[in-house]
């Protein structure tokens, strides 16, 4: 092997290595880290101020009465808290049955056309009468103090929004993708508390998360992840992001068609995100910085991550040391073929799920790319049918 070739792949074996090193263990273990450094403030009590809680929902017509008692039950001063239910341009019964439930405390708001959660934000945020705008889903249940520790953090004034943990429970289609994704979600929310304690959060949990109303921008009507451009443009404004555990809401995990196409709505919508939001990749205009490139910037860049190791591992492969870096990456993938082989099968394997994992969030970052360039990520989302099928 020619020297400089043989520097070549040298040098992109270890770029690829160090920053996926980087990504998966060492940005979780500098955050926590950093985050053992600053004194954790307990929220203190402060006046309880109005809250607008608002659902978009879509043919929800199943979920939407009981969503709406969820919510009415919080254990929240009832002249303090308002219900906004927006149909988005529900085909099936949705509006009636949350015009069954409207009041003095429920507003239920039809819209004909079918637009997006985004679009029907930036209708109703403005006209909230809350000083804190609770933002949710149809298909997640709160705990009856939800809310209550939802706002909490507000009594900070530097605190311009605050996101809840969303919790997963068993479902009828769980399988060993869900308990996997179950694991994933955990290791996301020990960075997140990390985060916030640091300073903000990249970011809120879409189920469950609050801004003050009067910070509120206006975001394009296509935005894929509001819980991610809506905070991320709080904190541009000076105001932190704060992920508060105590702030419950509740779903079952989805199956694994579901949960596939969810993240790869996801993903398509990061890079969405850093192609609108350029401000983000400076740091002289982020103050987040080094919390954004890390924990959303270079996870979009894994799928070539691990194709530049693995390459560069085959052509040193003659060295002892490629040879056996090669050997490891055999096994890594063996493993998450036996860990896919498992989740068809409603079983799981510790030594195999995390491989597994990894691989599908490296598909469904590759499915994403595609369809956000193609445009063919849309920004409304349909509630997949019930699949048993794997990626």
């Amino acid at each position: 092997m020619a020297e400089a070739e043989g520097l070549f792949w040298t040098l992109l074996f270890w770029t690829c290595a160090v920053l996926l090193a980087y990504v998966y263990a060492g940005y979780p273990v500098l955050a926590w880290a950093r985050a053992a450094l600053h004194r954790n403030r307990a929220a203190r009590e402060g006046p309880e101020p109005r809250v607008s809680v608002i659902v978009v929902a879509h043919d929800e017509a199943d979920r939407i009465g009981p969503r709406i008692d969820n919510l009415v039950a919080q254990d929240y001063p009832a002249d303090r808290l308002e219900v906004m239910v927006a149909s988005d341009g529900s085909t099936d019964e949705t509006v009636s049955r949350a015009r069954e439930h409207a009041g003095e405390r429920v507003a239920a708001i039809a819209f004909e056309r079918w637009r997006g959660k985004a679009a029907v934000l930036n209708d109703l945020v403005p006209k909230a009468r809350g000083d804190v705008v609770v933002l949710a889903d149809a298909r997640q249940r709160f705990a009856p103090d939800a809310v209550r520790a939802l706002v909490r953090p507000f009594a900070d004034p530097r605190v311009g929004a605050v996101s809840g943990e969303l919790i997963l429970s068993a479902g009828p289609e769980d399988s060993g993708v869900g308990r996997s994704v179950g694991f994933y979600w955990r290791y996301e929310k020990l960075i997140r508390r990390s985060e916030s304690r640091i300073d903000s959060t990249v970011g809120a949990t879409g189920a469950i998360y609050a801004i003050r109303r009067d910070l509120y921008e206006r975001i394009p009507d296509d935005t894929i992840l509001d819980d991610v451009l809506i905070p991320l443009r709080i904190v541009r404004r000076g105001y932190r992001v704060r992920f508060e555990p105590s702030a419950h809401a509740f779903d079952q995990a989805a199956g694994p068609a579901q949960e596939f196409a969810r993240k790869v709505r996801t993903l398509a919508g990061n890079f969405q995100l850093f192609s609108r939001e350029t401000w983000l990749l400076d740091p002289r205009r982020n103050r987040i910085w080094l919390a954004t490139v890390s924990h959303k910037g270079l996870r979009l860049l894994a799928p070539l991550l691990h194709l530049g190791l693995f390459v560069a591992s085959v052509a040193l492969a003659e060295g002892a040391f490629y040879g056996l870096a090669l050997a490891a990456q055999a096994a890594f993938y063996a493993a998450a073929l036996v860990g896919r082989w498992l989740a068809r099968t409603g079983r799981r394997n510790p030594i195999c799920a995390v491989p597994y994992v990894l691989c599908l969030l490296s598909w469904a970052t590759v499915v994403g790319f595609v369809r956000f360039a193609a445009g063919r990520q849309r920004v409304t989302w349909d509630r997949p049918a019930a699949s048993r099928g794997y990626p």
